[in-house]
This record gives C-alpha cells, sequence and structure tokens, in this order.
C-alpha cells in the first residue's frame, strides 16, 4: 500500500538512479536550479544488512544507517520512508535511470511504459549485473508512484555512431540482424566527457581523443570530434580490458574447453566469467586496484602490470580506428584517483608523444602533461548522473515554444 501524497514545501525535483547488482545509488537534482544537484547517496549492501548514506550537496550527511534490504524494492521502500528524502513525494517530478544495455533499438532515452520496460527485460541475458535490478527498481517505482514519469537512459546508446567495421563480429549477416553486433558500454560518462572537452581541454575538444573510463568496470572509447566511433567492449560488458572480477577479452576457445574439458554449465561459465575474473582471479588477492598496489605478492603485481599494458595496448589500437590521436583522458574511480596507474600508463604511451608532468599528476591535474609534452593528457571526473538528469528533464519538460508576435 502506497502513502497517500502530502503537500511539500521542497522545491521540486529529479531523481536519478543508478542500480547495481547489490547496490542502488541516486542524485536528486533541482531542474528549476540548472540541475543544480541537492542530495545524493547509496544503499549498499542489498541481499542482507544494508548500508545508506545520503550526503546533502555541501557534503554534510542528512541520513545514515543499516537495514534489512533484501531486494532492490526493499531498498526503496527504505528511501519512501525517510523525511525530505529522495523519494520525497508532492515535489518528485520525475526518475531517470542509468540502463546498462539497450540493444540495437535504442540509440537515445526513452521515457519508460511497459513495452519499453519489456525490451530492457528481454536484454538481461546481456547485462546480468545490470539490467535486472534496473527492471525491479523501474517496476516497483511504477507499483509506488504510477503518475511520476520514468526516462531509461542508455549506455550502449552513446555508441551507436560506430562505422560498420567496428559494428560487427566476423560471424553471418543473419545474427548481426538478430543483434549480434559490438554495442560499447559507459556511454554515459562518455558522453559527458565529450561536452566536458569543450571547456576542460578545449585544444583537442574537436580532434581524435582517446578516454580511459577506468574503474572496477573499465572501458575505453575512442572519440572523433565528439563522437564515439570505437569501444573497447563489445556485445556484452565482459569484452575489452581486464576488470575488477571481469575477465575482459577472452579468446572463445577458453569457454569451449571450459564446456568440454570441464563440464561447467553455462550458468557456471557465466559466473566465473563476472565474478571470478579480472584482476580478482589474476592476482588472487583482491579486486580493488588500491590493496593490489599496497601488495607485495608477487600474483598482485602481475595484475597490476597486466591492468596497465592491457589499457596501453587498447589506446594504440583505439589510436589506430581514428587514424591518430591528438590526446587522451583518463577517468571514473581508478583514472580519476590513482595517479600511480595514470603514470604507468602515460610511460607506456611516452612512444605516442606523451610526456608526463609527475607534479601534476600527483596533485589530480587536470592536465597531466608536460607543457613541451607532443600530445596532452588529462583527468576529467565524469558524471553520469547529470547526463541522465539532462535527458530525463528534456523528456519530461520540453522547452516552451517560442511565443508568436
Amino acid at each position: 500500500m502506497t502513502r497517500t501524497d502530502t503537500t511539500s514545501t521542497s522545491p521540486r525535483h529529479l531523481c536519478v538512479m543508478n542500480a547495481g547488482s547489490s547496490s542502488l545509488k541516486f542524485g536528486v537534482y533541482l531542474p528549476d536550479e540548472g540541475l543544480k544537484l541537492r542530495m545524493s547517496g547509496a544503499v549498499e549492501g542489498i541481499g542482507g544488512a544494508a548500508r545508506l548514506r545520503i550526503v546533502a550537496a555541501g557534503g554534510q550527511e542528512t541520513h545514515t544507517g543499516q537495514h534489512t534490504v533484501p531486494d532492490h524494492a526493499a531498498a526503496l521502500r527504505v528511501l519512501e520512508g525517510l523525511e525530505d528524502g529522495p523519494l520525497a513525494r508532492g515535489s518528485l517530478m520525475a526518475f531517470g535511470h542509468r540502463v546498462v544495455h539497450g540493444g540495437a533499438e535504442h540509440d537515445a532515452p526513452v521515457r519508460v511504459d511497459e513495452e519499453a520496460l519489456r525490451r530492457i527485460e528481454a536484454l538481461s541475458s546481456l547485462a546480468p549485473l545490470h539490467n535486472p535490478p534496473a527492471v525491479a527498481v523501474i517496476r516497483e517505482l511504477m507499483r509506488l508512484f504510477p503518475d511520476i514519469p520514468q526516462v531509461a537512459c542508455f549506455d550502449t546508446a552513446f555508441h551507436r555512431s560506430h562505422p560498420a567495421v567496428a559494428d560487427r563480429f566476423a560471424i553471418p549477416d543473419a545474427l548481426y540482424q538478430e543483434g549480434v553486433r559490438r554495442y560499447g558500454f559507459h556511454g554515459l560518462s562518455y558522453e559527458f566527457i565529450a561536452g566536458a572537452l569543450g571547456e576542460d581541454a578545449p585544444e583537442i575538444a574537436l580532434g581524435r581523443v582517446v578516454v580511459a573510463h577506468l574503474g572496477s568496470g573499465a572501458s575505453m572509447c575512442a572519440l572523433a570530434g565528439g563522437r564515439s566511433v570505437d569501444s573497447s567492449m563489445g556485445f556484452t560488458a565482459l569484452d575489452g580490458l581486464p576488470m575488477g572480477t571481469r575477465s575482459g577479452s577472452l579468446d572463445a576457445g577458453v569457454i569451449l574447453w571450459l564446456q568440454q574439458q570441464k563440464h561447467w554449465s553455462v550458468d557456471q561459465v557465466e559466473e566465473f566469467l563476472y565474478q571470478d575474473c579480472g584482476l580478482k582471479g589474476l592476482s588472487g588477492v583482491s579486486n580493488d586496484m588500491r590493496e593490489l598496489l599496497a601488495s607485495t605478492a608477487p600474483l598482485a603485481h602481475l595484475a597490476v602490470e597486466y591492468f596497465v599494458y592491457h589499457v596501453a595496448r587498447m589506446a594504440g589500437a583505439l589510436a589506430a580506428s581514428m587514424g591518430g590521436i591528438d590526446g587522451f583522458v583518463f577517468t571514473a574511480g581508478i583514472g580519476e584517483r590513482s595517479p600511480e596507474i595514470r603514470a604507468r600508463v602515460l610511460r607506456r604511451l611516452s612512444w605516442l608523444g606523451f610526456s608526463i608532468d609527475e607534479a601534476a599528476n600527483r596533485n589530480g591535474g587536470p592536465k597531466l602533461t608536460r607543457p613541451d609534452s607532443r600530445l596532452p593528457a588529462y583527468v576529467i571526473p565524469t558524471d553520469e548522473e547529470l547526463v541522465i538528469a539532462r535527458h530525463t528533464q528534456a523528456l519530461v519538460q520540453p522547452r516552451p515554444a517560442t511565443a508568436l508576435v
């Protein structure tokens, strides 16, 4: 049973939702104040004793606590019960959602109805860690707030501009027509960076830029004139770089061998590739880059070197896809917060013309290269939630038509 709406004196707001396999992150934006961030937070540890934390725009904590949260629907009910929280009734204008996989049909955000939700749910096998919780959150919000519009923003949409040679696998065309193609992911992050380049790195904004979104999930993108022309990820978010627990690119023959020689089921293979590989599997220590950098274990050292090697290798491949490179950008958790990883990558890319400014890198940039460097490199914090807020506002609050005079 839902609560009755009450009068609210709070300014109207958009609520952005980013559902992970065991977390629900959110941000509250004020559309009448230029999408100013009002609060942000997360429920983490969904599936058991979950932690709630909400922080106001000024940095002060407004809500904290631990709750028994068996699923994402229960997390929303916790948030709904908070006074002046992200789901405050009366001022709530719309919900925007990050949806990792949008398939071939979606090249732009959409308002969610039952048909759109059915299409998103049908792609769950291609993003098993992300699409199912996003669907669960959207469905519960439909129940709790049936009159509040919801907008789905797809990580794959930004990459629909890829040329055919970057979009296809070398498989029969019939499978391509069924949707077996290279989609690319982290598109909301790359969309933000493409827009931020004009202010943060104007000399390369319209050039050929390799962007490295390095976090627990990691990928890279080739931006030419602000448009995605190639990406490290493909059909699913397993492809490309090694990640926290995901394998990255893997010879398909390994999958056949696991099934034929070790008699693994499809479910075992899926669990292995998504949860037991990447930095965690290679190191045997951790999926956290900070722990690996601090560790003296030989395999931890190997995992870090492996990650750096493949980031640099992918940079060369993406530069080739654009016929050259004019700049490089680091973003996301590791890219924004690890001077050591940035330094190691740029040293490996010195042959391309990157000369690192060690002091600037230690201090977080934004420019990481020396004045005499042939090519510039930057660190630019990404903001996927703001991109979602912008798209949501554009769909639910279109600009009024200009009055005739």
